[in-house]
């Protein structure tokens, strides 16, 4: 049988040869190119000879722990990052996501839920950031789409593309209250389904970042039961 034709290249981080071995077959018969890193620590070399469009990360790994490593990549890789591990709770899942990654599933999982779940991150990376043309102001901040550089004041804040999309979001549109559902469709064309935390968890990095309270946030203000809003008075100091 003639093997699909590849049409994403994935980096497979797992140190279990024989669960590597099924993933991989099943991710090629699915059309993908899939190389496998068995060590965390060596990981960043390997993505300067290889370049995947998404990277499935095992969090009990030899040399570096999956978690370290998700820390990491995002200075040297702007893709999707799927964390896998049998460690289920809620604060596992909700550590991994707050570190970086863009999706979590809990060993042992289907193959076919895997492979919806890097379809559904492979489709949400390849569309083009939804920015417009200027850039916008606010008090010391200021957004560019054209490099995505944020400065506020002095300082030059550093996001990843991701935190990027979700401030842009609430940025263009200041002052209104954006529901979850909305973020949701927008940024992940996915319905909310009143649990996830991806997009939170996101709202809550780049409070940090902005300098905003975080026990009582003022510049990115959660509304109750609504979603949140952008608040254009609040970057002056």
């Amino acid at each position: 049988m003639t093997e699909p034709q590849s049409t994403h290249r994935v980096l497979l981080v797992e140190d279990d040869i024989r669960l590597a071995n099924l993933i991989v077959d099943y991710l090629k018969s699915h059309g993908m190119h899939v190389e496998v890193e068995r060590r965390g620590d060596t990981v960043l070399t390997r993505l300067i000879s290889y370049k995947p469009d998404i990277i499935l990360l095992d969090i009990m790994l030899p040399g570096m722990d999956g978690l370290s490593l998700c820390e990491k990549l995002p200075d040297y890789f702007a893709g999707p990052i799927l964390l896998m591990s049998a460690l289920g709770s809620n604060e596992d899942q909700i550590k991994g996501l707050e570190l970086g990654a863009d999706d979590y599933v809990v060993k042992p999982v289907d193959p076919a839920l895997l492979i919806a779940r890097i379809n559904n991150l492979l489709r949400r990376t390849a569309k083009p950031p939804k920015v417009e043309s200027h850039c916008l102001s606010f008090g010391k901040l200021s957004i560019d789409p054209h490099t995505q550089a944020i400065r506020l004041g002095d300082v030059e804040v550093d996001l990843t593309s991701h935190e990027f999309e979700l401030l842009w979001l609430l940025a263009s549109q200041a002052g209104q209250v954006l529901s979850r559902q909305y973020i949701y469709q927008y940024l992940l064309n996915i319905d909310f389904d009143g649990k996830d935390r991806k997009i939170d968890v996101r709202v809550s990095r780049l409070r940090k970042k902005l300098g905003d309270n975080i026990e009582t946030p003022f510049r990115i203000k959660t509304v109750w039961g609504q979603g949140y809003l952008f608040a254009p008075e609040a970057w002056s100091n």
